[in-house]
């Protein structure tokens, strides 16, 4: 068994123009402070990361993680969430996604998806310089606006849709694949990859690659009502990055799964700062350790009530708390008898 690495946080919900949020050795600096001991970097924001440039400078690479290290911290994983998001995208969101790209691809599809495939590229050179063996990411969709159809699907509609998102990424996987590093996309509810089924479909598409991971967050398997304990039982082989976020799902006579169109803190189903929830963390990281889960427990904070500084500086003692420093002998080894196999069939009656 393993004792799982942390407590880390993802830093996309933090960063801002203000310090010490807006730089790498500010932001650091803040973390350190609250004891935490990793930082999930999100690829995207210059004020933090050259993603370019670490792809391209070993140089570049070691200053960052001489800096880190010399705070006490370490790079968990490099994050490709809005890159990943835009290697496929349904027409429904073409304005909106265009926002999680430079400007001279807006209102271009076939440019902006060859620039995310190319930030892809880079963030596995990337993740190889730092020395990283996972990357976060989500998978993008094309049949996420039909997923409750009415009308009725077309026949084959998902299933072209999963043939066509297998097609992209394939390559992009074999590009991790060189560079040593797993692709965890991130089960999420807007992305193809949602559950363990759309995964499922998904990795078949992809000849089960081997890169082709998961982003285990039991906070969206709550607010879809899936088992996000029987979810670790099932994929933990394919779990390669872990988001520590709590939720809770309070159903009502109004809204339920789908939350009415309201705002995130009116609706049955929404995020909390870690033990706000109703999430069985220790029996999370039980399994998590079970199961030699080799990565960082990652504090991601979305909470529609509790303040955002106020949820990270509790966010790194529970996540310590819930690490399990693993055995390594079993509790009843002190009543060993030493027996050999001739004497286990003597005792069986079978020697």
């Amino acid at each position: 068994m393993k004792t799982i690495k942390g407590p880390g946080i993802f830093l996309a919900q933090f960063v801002g123009d203000a310090a010490p949020f807006d730089s790498l050795a500010t932001i650091a600096d803040w973390a350190a402070g609250l004891r935490y001991e990793g930082l999930q970097i999100p690829s995207w924001d210059a004020r933090l990361f050259d993603l370019e440039k670490a792809a391209t400078s070993q140089v570049y690479c070691d200053e960052i993680t001489g800096m880190l290290a010399d705070k006490g911290l370490a790079v968990t994983e490099l994050s490709t969430h809005l890159q990943g998001q835009l290697v496929a995208v349904h027409p429904a969101f073409d304005a909106q996604f265009d926002g999680f790209a430079p400007a001279e691809v807006h209102g271009n599809p076939q440019a902006r998806q060859e620039w995310a495939v190319n930030q892809l590229v880079l963030a596995a050179k990337a993740s190889r310089n730092l020395g990283l063996t996972a990357h976060a990411s989500f998978s993008g969709a094309f049949a996420w606006p039909y997923f409750y159809p009415w009308p009725a699907r077309p026949a084959g509609l998902v299933e072209d849709a999963f043939d066509e998102l297998a097609r992209r990424w394939t390559p992009i996987l074999d590009v991790f694949d060189e560079h040593g590093v797993d692709v965890a996309y991130e089960i999420h509810p807007g992305e193809d990859l949602h559950d363990g089924v759309t995964f499922e479909m998904f990795l078949e598409r992809v000849g089960n690659h081997p890169r082709a991971n998961i982003l285990y967050d039991p906070s969206h398997l709550v607010l879809q009502q899936l088992d996000y304990l029987a979810f670790l039982d099932i994929y933990h082989e394919r779990i390669k990055c872990f988001h520590v976020k709590d939720a809770e799902f309070r159903p009502n006579g109004r809204s339920g799964v789908y939350g009415g169109y309201q705002k995130w803190v009116d609706r049955p189903g929404r995020f909390r700062s870690l033990g706000d929830g109703q999430i069985d963390f220790g029996a999370i990281f039980s399994k998590m350790a079970a199961n030699d889960f080799p990565g960082w427990a990652v504090l991601e904070w979305e909470c529609a009530i509790k303040h955002p500084e106020d949820g990270a500086a509790e966010g790194a003692p529970f996540i310590r708390n819930h690490i399990i420093r693993v055995t390594e002998h079993a509790f009843d080894d002190f009543a060993a008898g030493g027996a050999d196999r001739d004497a286990n069939r003597r005792l069986m009656g079978i020697g």
